[in-house]
């Protein structure tokens, strides 16, 4: 059990870390505004992937984990704190679904309906 858990917790670091790269990449290339989705995706996914690490950390040290002995508990506080600071998940995932969803509309959009709107 313990051995999945330090599993589970690096396969999370290891996605929030390559999405915060990829987000910064992006917005160095192309601007922040072309970045909205991967930037939202960041505030949603790293937080809650710090929340999780955390937990895992809880559970396998038992009670004690829970306990000040030794400070996951206060990080965990921390942490989810951390989901709500700059706005709450459901907000992120909200404007998140906005730019798939217009990204995919005009996709998918015939060119002569695109015309005939303008």
């Amino acid at each position: 059990m313990t051995l999945e858990r330090v599993a589970e917790a690096r396969i999370g670091i290891e996605q929030a870390r390559l999405l915060v790269l990829k987000a910064a990449d992006m917005m160095d290339r192309v601007g922040n505004k072309a970045a909205l989705a991967e930037i939202a995706m960041i505030k949603v996914a790293a937080p809650n992937m710090l929340c999780r690490v955390l937990d895992l950390a809880i559970q396998a040290h038992g009670g004690a984990g829970v306990t000040d002995d030794f400070g996951l508990a206060y990080a965990y506080a921390l942490a989810r704190a951390m989901r709500i600071v700059d706005g709450p998940d459901e907000v992120h995932r909200n404007q998140i679904a906005k730019i798939e969803l217009r990204k995919h509309r005009l996709k998918s959009e015939p060119s002569c309906l695109s015309a005939a709107a303008e």
